[in-house]
């Protein structure tokens, strides 16, 4: 299925009061799914589960990478490969973030802007929605 139509139907959730979409286009098939329970600004970072995340001891301060896709999130491009980023590290816009993997499609997320990682916001193989803050990068 054609990633703009995936995109077009997430547009069209955001501006319905549709919770959950499926569509099926012969042997492929995609389901959209958001939670109503959080109404918050879509600036203000979103909060897991505190055993689950490596958080700054501060609050949240610079830039917030957020999740352009629903999918898994990976840290590493393979099991037991070192971690594409860690908590400090310096990086230069367009770096390999993480892996978000959709669709059985693995999705590199590249940083947008430089600077050094404050903060990660999941945890390895955690579930990710679309638009949910992925690092901080001051």
């Amino acid at each position: 299925m054609d990633i703009r139509k995936v995109k077009k139907l997430i547009q069209l959730m955001e501006e319905s009061d549709i919770s959950e979409i499926e569509i099926t286009e012969g042997e492929e098939a995609v389901r959209i799914a958001r939670h109503r329970a959080e109404v918050m600004p879509k600036d203000a970072p979103r909060h897991v589960q505190p055993s689950a995340v490596v958080l700054p001891s501060k609050p949240f301060q610079g830039h917030i990478v957020r999740a352009p896709m629903v999918g898994t999130f990976y840290r590493a491009p393979s099991p037991g490969s070192p971690a594409f980023v860690d908590i400090g590290a310096r990086v230069k816009e367009g770096d390999t973030l993480c892996i978000i993997e959709s669709m059985k499609m693995m999705n590199q997320i590249k940083a947008d802007k430089a600077g050094a990682i404050e903060a990660i916001l999941l945890d390895n193989e955690q579930t990710v929605e679309f638009d949910q803050p992925l690092f901080t990068i001051t």
